[in-house]
């Protein structure tokens, strides 16, 4: 029984580490033009602090001890695309997900 354990544990871990993407650092994220890590892929600088504008993208990984927070306008203005507001969404450290609009700006915390 505890061999078995044992066992399962490591394929876990084994399964866990293939499905990381690798970089140098360990630390990497990206977004995706399409919904559910789809398309067109496009890395995402984790200098941090400055605003960068993308190309509209649906989609992101998180896979850093950073967050990131992504805007649905241009110089990462707050609120819904087109319009004023507070709305942003925020891609946490270890975490994907889809985007409820396009985002075509990011700044890295």
């Amino acid at each position: 029984m505890r061999t078995a354990l044992i066992a399962c544990g490591l394929a876990v871990l084994a399964s866990t580490a293939l499905a990381l993407p690798a970089s140098a650092s360990g630390e990497n994220a990206a977004f995706y033009s399409g919904t559910n890590l789809s398309g067109t892929k496009s890395p995402v600088d984790l200098a941090g602090g400055e605003c960068v504008n993308v190309a509209p993208v649906r989609s992101g990984i998180n896979i850093s001890s950073a967050d990131i927070e992504v805007f649905y306008n241009a110089d990462c203005r707050t609120g819904l695309p087109g319009g004023s507001g507070d709305s942003y969404y925020v891609l946490g450290s270890l975490h994907q997900g889809n985007f409820p609009f396009a985002a075509v700006s990011y700044r890295v915390r």
